[in-house]
């Protein structure tokens, strides 16, 4: 108990001392604590939004990043482990935004050497928000993580939790976009 304790307590040590460093993340689809516009939301499961991952901005790493992941995740999913919507990672360091629409593979928007893999819809890139309906609105975290390491050792293959496995081994920062979507 007392590791797990230290780890976590570390983890937030770690997390604060990213966001006084001055690593953050924006997009001007998706704003802190706001809620996302149906362009961001799913098209299935009954939701009827455009499925378009958003535009994501980064600036003020920290010293050592080799490469960058980003992920988007409902933590209020009603499946006991919450639901990966999106995994990217094998971001070049020199990278410093995701294009709007980088979320859809074919459109090839995604930086060069990039990998997204698979999510909780069975698939590879962006998956948008689609809580069940009458649910409360669900907590969307967009992630970038600043990695120590120039590639993560996983293919377009790898579930989610696996990438999430190595993205907490390897991070040296990260910087989070909280947004809400309910329906």
């Amino acid at each position: 108990m007392r590791k797990v304790f230290l780890f976590v307590l570390a983890n937030l040590l770690m997390a604060e001392t990213v966001m006084a460093d001055g690593f953050t993340l924006t997009s001007p689809q998706v704003k802190e604590g706001g809620r996302i516009a149906n362009e961001q939301v799913f098209n299935g499961f009954g939701c009827q939004g455009s499925n378009v991952s958003p535009e994501l901005q980064w600036k003020g790493a920290p010293a050592g990043t080799k490469s960058f992941a980003v992920t988007v995740y409902d933590p209020d999913a009603p499946t006991g482990s919450g639901w990966w919507h999106w995994v990217i990672f094998n971001i070049p360091a020199s990278a410093t935004t995701l294009a709007k629409d980088a979320g859809n593979p074919q459109t090839n928007l995604a930086p060069p050497g990039s990998i997204q893999s698979r999510t909780d819809f069975a698939k590879s890139g962006y998956g948008g928000p689609c809580p069940p309906t009458g649910d409360k609105p669900h907590r969307y975290q967009f992630t970038v993580y600043a990695l120590k390491t120039d590639k993560l050792p996983l293919d377009e293959n790898a579930p989610a939790a696996m990438v999430g496995f190595y993205l907490h081994q390897d991070s040296i920062g990260k910087a989070v976009l909280n947004v809400r979507y309910g329906r």
